[in-house]
């Protein structure tokens, strides 16, 4: 998901673009500006946490572009892709490392696992907005 920060400064393209030019296959795509209960639930794992009501402030705080992603091993490789949480922590070239400077301002957001994934998928989407298309064949593209 790219966060509101990522709406805020015009980077929804490049992202996209970083995220494609890898080889991840997007499958469904929308933007939505997420409810708080949408968010609350998304961040459960964090409910009590000190920085929880900031994680969901930042959510609601703008609409949001939720993604679903295909690749072999595709959480591994995105959560490589993505970078360390901490951007002090982020290398250059994930994409926390070339755009993020705040934590709490995290710009992107990767499923931790193949559940967490198959959880935030159906928070976000219906089944009928998931496309597993077939790459063309014949080259008319």
């Amino acid at each position: 998901m790219l966060k509101p920060g990522v709406v805020n400064r015009r980077l929804v393209g490049e992202v996209i673009e970083r995220l494609e030019k890898k080889g991840f296959k997007i499958v469904g795509m929308k933007m939505v500006h997420p409810t708080e209960a949408i968010a609350k639930s998304h961040y459960a794992e964090h409910e009590g946490k000190p920085f929880f009501g900031d994680l969901v402030d930042y959510l609601t705080s703008g609409p949001v572009v939720a993604m679903v992603l295909q690749a072999d091993n595709c959480v591994t490789l995105v959560r490589k892709y993505v970078g360390s949480t901490k951007p002090e922590d982020a290398q250059p070239g994930t994409i926390r490392g070339d755009y993020c400077i705040h934590t709490s301002r995290n710009i992107i957001h990767a499923s931790d696992s193949d559940e967490s994934a198959e959880r935030e998928i159906a928070l976000w989407f219906k089944a009928e907005e998931i496309f597993d298309w077939k790459d063309c064949e014949d080259g008319w593209y």
